[in-house]
């Protein structure tokens, strides 16, 4: 997909909140070996570089506008490349932390993912994830919706984006069925208060919409996103809109 950094960040306080969620179950050791999957832009993977100790991290990402901006978050300790999650989990380099903040529901089939993430760590290691959780957020639930709807559907030859995001009962299962030793994993919802429908609409616009217009030519595109916005405006009219956002996050040691 082609990412837009400037439309990601627009709303980057709420998007750096389940970072730091994560960033505070880090077993933190000395020296440590860390990949970050799904870096983005670099600008996260720089701040959990500098809270680990003397630590070597890279953060590997898909997209080349986003990694455009990690040139200013880069130094000794941190470094970026350019790389799939699917192609990193495939190699045989061995890490004490795999961090993954808003990245893997991107990949599909997560049955297959969290066993090749898993075996990418180090004895000892640890795993940090936090993904939205798409299948229960009303916003890509009124994407799946139109989808369906003529005259999408047939735009879309029946195509909609089906999310890989499991219940956490699954990731809890997979996690002790590949050697986990200790857990925590949890369902948050990080409440978003937005001006009006139509700023839902712009966090919505650089996430969970992008495959949708990928696919649409110009006069169908415009017409799916007018028709969207007047979803979000029935849904959630006044001002200001609460919209909770729930997340999973998953901690575990092996």
């Amino acid at each position: 997909m082609a990412w837009n950094p400037d439309t990601y960040n627009k709303f980057k306080a709420e998007r750096f909140m389940p970072f730091y969620d994560c960033l505070n179950l880090v077993n933190i050791r000395p020296a440590m070996q860390v990949i970050d999957l799904g870096c983005g832009t670099g600008e996260l993977t720089r701040k959990l570089a500098d809270t680990l100790p003397k630590a070597q991290v890279l953060g590997i990402d898909s997209s080349e506008e986003m990694l455009n901006d990690s040139v200013a978050f880069t130094n000794e300790a941190v470094k970026f490349e350019l790389r799939s999650i699917e192609e990193q989990v495939n190699r045989p380099a061995q890490w004490d932390l795999v961090f993954s903040n808003a990245a893997i529901q991107w990949v599909d089939n997560h049955h297959e993912l969290i066993p090749k993430i898993v075996s990418i760590i180090k004895p000892n290691g640890q795993l940090v994830i936090q993904l939205p959780n798409q299948n229960q957020n009303l916003s890509n639930q009124l994407l799946d919706i139109l989808a369906d709807e003529a005259p999408f559907n047939t735009a879309l030859h029946g195509w909609k984006r089906k999310s890989p995001v499991l219940d956490i009962e699954a990731y809890a299962q997979m996690l002790f069925e590949n050697g986990s030793k200790e857990m925590t994993v949890f369902e948050k919802i990080y409440p978003l208060v937005l001006k009006d429908a139509d700023a839902l609409f712009d966090w919505v616009s650089g996430t969970a919409l992008l495959p949708y217009l990928e696919r649409l030519e110009a006069q169908t595109k415009e017409h799916f996103i007018a028709e969207y916005k007047t979803r979000l405006r029935s849904r959630f009219g006044g001002s200001p809109v609460f919209y909770p956002f729930k997340r999973i996050i998953m901690e575990a040691r092996f």
